[in-house]
Formats: structure tokens, sequence, C-alpha cells
């Protein structure tokens, strides 16, 4: 899948995408003002998995690490919930929880959790970036796709690839499906975690180092924005 780029040189930048479907959309949409063909292949899908929900209600307070949890959090009702950035704050809000709002990241969230008490639960996925002090209660799992025709004709040319990485886990899949990648790879990793989960995959996938690397310089879309321009203008 890809966006309908404008007419524009054929060396220039190209942006794999490869955030779930829904997340790689939002994205693709506050990125496309850069002028650059953007390729939607998302690497992995969001499916539920079952959880005990009543048990989910009756919580006191949930933590919530992605808004990928969000849906399997029930009604509000005022309870509070701690959220780790932005995206995850706003789809809390949408569904009643009175929330605080984290950094963007699981560690950034670790000061807020000091003694909650009983009553709270991390709502997460099958894989978790970080461990917690607060019980768990996996309810997503985050299923691999496999790259798909347009990551592998981009992968294969010649223009450089701007592969954004939003998180550890999208990061080992991205270097995984970049294996015997022709083109110049330009990664924009959202953290440092992500950078050193890109480089453990791609070490056992045989890359080699990305031509340009640049970190986001917050755990948020617009720095990842910001970053990506900035590759962009030096290409």
């Amino acid at each position: 899948m890809q966006t309908a780029p404008p007419a524009h040189d054929p060396a220039a930048p190209v942006i794999l995408v490869t955030r779930p479907e829904a997340a790689g959309r939002r994205f693709a949409g506050q990125i496309a003002d850069l002028g650059l063909r953007i390729v939607l292949a998302p690497l992995m899908r969001i499916v539920p998995v079952p959880h005990d929900a009543a048990l989910i209600e009756a919580a006191g307070g949930l933590v919530l690490t992605s808004e990928n949890a969000v849906p399997h959090a029930g009604q509000g009702r005022g309870r509070p919930a701690i959220c780790v950035g932005p995206r995850t704050a706003a789809a809390a809000r949408a569904a009643g929880f009175a929330v605080r709002e984290g950094p963007g990241d699981a560690a950034g969230m670790m000061p807020m959790l000091e003694g909650l008490g009983p009553g709270w639960l991390h709502l997460r996925g099958v894989r978790a970036a970080a461990e917690l002090p607060v019980p768990a209660i996996i309810v997503y799992d985050q299923q691999p796709l496999p790259p798909g025709a347009g990551a592998a004709a981009v992968l294969g040319g010649t223009a450089p690839v701007i592969l954004p990485l939003f998180s550890p886990r999208s990061a080992a899949l991205a270097a995984l499906a970049a294996r015997g990648a022709a083109a110049p790879l330009w990664i924009v990793p959202i953290s440092a975690a992500a950078g050193a989960a890109w480089d453990s995959a791609a070490a056992s996938a045989g890359l080699p180092a990305p031509a340009r690397r640049l970190t986001a310089c917050r755990p948020d879309a617009a720095a990842m924005r910001a970053a990506i321009a900035r590759l962009a203008a030096a290409a």
C-alpha cells in the first residue's frame, strides 16, 4: 500500500511506514506534507487475546502502555488511568478514564507508578518493552506480517529508504524485513530502546550499519516527523 505521491525526483528518499495499518495510515497523514513518497507496509497486526474482562472492570485503576490496550479497558467511569503518552491518554479519556499522562515511554512512567497500592492493573501485549511494578493482564498480541510487495520494491531499489521505528518490536521486525536490501537505509528510532532493538536484529540478519540514523528527541509522533524532515532535508 502506498499514498499517491506528487511528482518527484526518483532518487528522492522513500518513507517506509511499517506500523499496524490504522496507526500507519494516521502517521502517513501527519507526514504527507513532506512531499515524499510514502509506502505503507504493516509488519504486524493487533489481535485480542482471551482475558478476564470482569477483573479489568473491577480494577481501581489501570496502567496503559499502548493505545492498543484501551479497547479492552472497559468503561472508564472516572477511574484513574496512567497512560504512557498522548495517543494512549487521548484514547483513555475518550473511554471515560481520569488520565495522568506520561512522557511517552515505559521507562519515563516508572516514577508515576510508585506507591500505587493494590487494585491497579497493567493492560499490556504479549511482548512488553519493559516490566512494570504493577500486576499485568495480557489483552492483545502483535502478530508479525510479511513485508509485502511494496516494501520489497523500495528496499530493492536505489533510492534511500527512511524507516521510522516506533517501538523495539517494530524495529526488530523492520530489520528482518530489510535483510538483503539494496537501498540505503536511513533509520529513525523513536527511542534508544528501539534503536538497540534494530541493532540487535540487524546484526542477526547480517545487515550493515544504516547509511544514516537519527533518533527522535522525544518518544512521540511529532518528534518522529521532525526527525524524518531533518533527514529528508539533508538528502
